[in-house]
């Protein structure tokens, strides 16, 4: 049985900073592009940071600079490094691993993340 489990969110201060983490069981974690995504109330889910398999990295625009996506593969464990949040990132925020595509791919039940004063 798949599973990815997200932890490290919660409430925190404009410009603090969080680390996501994302542990996945019941697959081959080396051969699995993994991801971060997030959903705003009342907006679509956005792609946030992709990490694949030889460690090549790509960002959204919006949070380029302040977000680090890495993995250790021997931990089955993909991190989310968010510095200089904005009230903006407030969103739930879920972990991906695909092979071939998103879609087709293992989903996190997602963990909440707040930037408020």
């Amino acid at each position: 049985q798949v599973q990815l489990v997200e932890s490290g969110g919660g409430l925190v201060q404009p410009g603090g900073s969080l680390r996501l983490s994302c542990v996945a069981s019941g697959i081959i974690f080396n051969m699995y592009v993994m991801g971060w995504y997030r959903q705003a109330p009342g907006k679509e889910r956005e792609l946030v940071a992709l990490i694949n398999r030889s460690g090549r990295t790509n960002y959204a625009d919006s949070v380029k600079g302040r977000f680090t996506i890495s993995r250790d593969n021997a931990k089955n464990t993909v991190f989310l490094q968010m510095n200089g949040l904005k009230p903006e990132d407030t969103a739930v925020y879920s972990c991906n691993a695909y092979i071939r595509t998103v879609t087709d791919g293992y989903w996190g039940q997602g963990d909440q993340v707040t930037v408020s004063s």
